[in-house]
């Protein structure tokens, strides 16, 4: 893509979402680094943090690296996907865990119902509840994909919402650091546009 960075970091968190993500990025035109290397993502022009599994050991993974201190210092663009918005959050009440601190908030279990179950698996929307810069030219009520069981609740830097046994914070945003808890790489068109949109930061 036009005008792409130059480094594009994904951050090796034990994600196991990144092949569909690499792919995604290469749609766009961006060949992206999967690393632990702290000088290599500090380096980034952009940094992805992805993330399918638990909290617990997404920060154990992050501290073995030294990448717990570092995340919160980066002034580049961060993007923090699924377990790795929750990471960006202070901490979660999944196995008790600190998290990095970025964002405010904790992130809590989803309340199951019968008509609600967990994990919250599919295609569900988002609702715009601010200006954003991820959603910029995405429509409010725009369907995305999810797999999860956590989420934050929405707070002063929640731009997107989601339904699922109560609201929740699918898109946040702070300074140079932004979530999404859903999986754009997996969203079709409008994951796209999201990541595009990231890019273009």
């Amino acid at each position: 893509m036009s005008g792409s960075p130059d480094l594009v970091a994904l951050v090796d968190c034990g994600g196991a979402n990144i092949a569909s993500l690499r792919f995604a990025l290469q749609r766009l035109g961006v060949e992206a680094r999967f690393t632990r290397d702290a000088a290599e993502i500090e380096s980034a022009d952009k940094v992805f943090l992805p993330g399918v599994g638990a909290a617990g050991s997404g920060m154990a993974k992050l501290r073995e690296a030294g990448l717990d201190a570092l995340i919160p210092r980066l002034e580049q663009p961060v993007l923090g996907i699924c377990i790795g918005m929750q990471l960006l959050h202070e901490a979660s009440s999944e196995d008790h865990t600190p998290c990095l601190g970025v964002i405010p908030g904790c992130v809590d279990l989803l309340r199951a119902s019968p008509e609600h179950t967990i994990p919250h698996m599919g295609w569900n929307q988002v609702l715009g509840c601010g200006e954003s810069k991820l959603l910029n030219g995405i429509p409010s009520g725009a369907w995305f994909y999810f797999v999860h069981s956590y989420a934050a609740a929405p707070s002063a830097a929640c731009v997107g919402e989601t339904e699922h046994g109560g609201r929740f914070a699918s898109v946040a945003e702070k300074d140079n650091f932004f979530g999404v808890q859903f999986h754009p790489e997996r969203s079709g068109a409008n994951g796209q546009r999201l990541l595009k949109n990231f890019l273009a930061i």
